[in-house]
This record gives C-alpha cells, structure tokens and sequence, in this order.
C-alpha cells in the first residue's frame, strides 16, 4: 500500500510540474506571437491633404480608411511635410498656454490624442464636432471623436503622417478629383455626421 501510494505521489508531482511549465509557457508564446505579428504589421502611413480636409491612412500603398478633419486655420497653419507619431495617448488632458483641462466631454482635444515629432501637433479628437471641414484648429488635424478612436486604433508609434499643403499627383490619386470642401460638409451635416 505505501509503495502505490509513494508511486501516485511521484506521478502527481511530476504532472503539477509539468502542468506549471505549462501554463507558465503558454503566456509567452502568446506574447512572443503577438509581438511578433505587430513587428510584421507594416508601418502605415497617414496621408493629409489641407486643400480636401480629409486624411487617409494607407498600408502597402492601398488605403484602408478615409476620414473628414480639420486643419490649422490661416493664423494657426498645420505644418507640411513627414513627421512620424511618437506618443498615444487614451482620454488626454488638454494643456495651452498655463490651462490643464482634464479628460471629459469638454476637453478640447477630445478622446484620443496622437503626438507628432514637432512639439505640441498632433493628431487628435475635439469637443467641437462642427469645425470638421474647416481650417479652424491651432494646426492640429482635428477628427470627430469617434473618427479619432477608430484612427487610434490603426495606428502605433512609429507610423509616418505626411501633411501636405498642396494637391501633387498623389493626394489626387489618393482622394481623387478635387473635392469642394463646403458641399462636403453640408452634405455630411445632412446626414448627421
């Protein structure tokens, strides 16, 4: 009786150990997997075009979305050229110029915020959905709060925002013709957007 019960021991503690391996293996496979899957990810760039008020996020070279915004206002113009996102930021508090204003429905820069290598412009949602279309912010690009969640979630740091002040062959090729700004806006205010 002592031997069997001696030999039932022996094979459940050789089974504990070998269940604790496991479960502690299972988390880093998991882990090594899904970095290595957002490694793969290309790096994805953000297209903005000042003159159609719209963003593109493309990857590849094909476009995965689309989105309406708002731009720098003439005093206040968004800066041109390849900048790259270097922070995220959920529920983001509004700092300018000595005001701290924290996260809620009355925060200027709305639900999500993302930072640009060019000290204080990014990429960021608004308490003020209507500015959408217009060159009205202090040069950030500015979408509607739930446009700037589903950006969030495509992004990383890292990716590329290229902000273009002109149309080239690229923005028509991304946003086709040109598109007249105002009926834009009218069109999507009539919709409820």
């Amino acid at each position: 009786m002592k031997r069997t019960s001696t030999t039932t021991r022996r094979q459940t503690a050789k089974w504990t150990v070998a269940f604790l391996i496991l479960a502690a293996a299972i988390p880093s496979f998991a882990q090594s997997s899904s970095k290595a899957s957002e490694q793969q990810r290309a790096r994805r760039v953000v297209l903005v075009s000042i003159a159609d008020r719209r963003l593109a996020v493309l990857e590849n070279g094909n476009v995965l979305a689309y989105f309406p915004v708002a731009v720098g206002a003439a005093v206040s113009p968004s800066p041109t050229g390849e900048f790259e996102i270097v922070s995220r930021v959920a529920n983001p508090a509004y700092y300018h110029q000595g005001v701290v204003m924290a996260a809620g429905k009355d925060n200027p820069v709305g639900t999500r915020w993302m930072g640009l290598n060019v000290k204080g412009y990014g990429i960021h949602g608004t308490n003020a959905p209507r500015s959408i279309g217009h060159a009205t912010s202090h040069g950030c690009i500015r979408l509607r709060n739930r446009d700037v969640e589903r950006l969030y979630a495509m992004l990383r740091v890292g990716d590329i925002v290229e902000i273009r002040g002109e149309r080239d062959e690229e923005i028509a090729t991304v946003f086709g013709e040109q598109v007249d700004v105002a009926t834009t806006r009218v069109t999507a205010e009539a919709v409820g957007q």
